[in-house]
C-alpha cells in the first residue's frame, strides 16, 4: 500500500468518525430541546415553534451528515449550533421578546447540556472545515511543486 493510499484511508476513517460524532451531537441537540419543549407552548408560543424548527433541522442535518460529508452540511451544522448558543446567551442576558423568565438563569441543567453539545458541534464543524482547507492548500502546493510551478 502506498503512502497516498494510507493517507486517503486515514482521512476517510477520520471523516466517518467526525460525521458520526456530529450526527450524535445533533441528535443530542434535538433531544435536549424536546425535553424542554412542554412548557414552551403555554409560556411563549413562538419559542415552541422555534424549538420544533431546531429539532427538525438538527435531525435533518444529522441525516445529511450521515449521507455525505459535504462542506455545506458541516457549515450548516456549525452555524445552527452557533445560532442556538447566541439565542441561549440572549435569553439569559437581555431576555427574548415575551420571555424574560430566564434572565440570569445560567445554571439550568438542560441549558448547560445544550451549551456543551452545541459548543462541541461548533468546534468540531470548524475544525473539520479548517482541516479540509489546510489539506486542500497543501495538495495544491504539492501539485504545483510536482509540475515545477512553485
Amino acid at each position: 500500500m502506498t503512502t497516498i493510499e494510507q493517507i486517503t484511508i486515514r482521512e476517510a476513517v477520520r471523516d466517518g468518525i467526525a460525521r458520526a460524532v456530529a450526527a450524535v451531537g445533533l441528535a443530542g441537540v434535538a433531544l435536549i430541546h424536546l425535553l424542554d419543549l412542554p412548557g414552551q407552548l403555554s409560556d411563549t408560543p413562538y419559542m415552541f415553534y422555534l424549538y420544533l424548527a431546531l429539532m427538525i433541522s438538527s435531525v435533518a442535518l444529522a441525516g445529511a451528515l450521515i449521507a455525505t460529508g459535504d462542506a455545506r452540511v458541516w457549515a450548516a451544522a456549525a452555524a445552527l449550533s452557533a445560532v442556538v448558543i447566541v439565542g441561549y446567551v440572549l435569553s439569559r442576558t437581555t431576555g427574548l421578546p415575551q420571555s424574560n423568565d430566564d434572565v440570569g438563569n445560567w445554571s439550568e441543567p438542560l441549558g448547560m447540556a445544550s451549551l456543551f453539545v452545541e459548543g462541541s458541534l461548533v468546534a468540531l464543524g470548524s475544525g473539520v472545515l479548517l482541516g479540509r482547507r489546510v489539506r486542500g492548500e497543501r495538495r495544491v502546493l504539492q501539485a504545483a511543486n510536482a509540475v515545477g510551478i512553485a
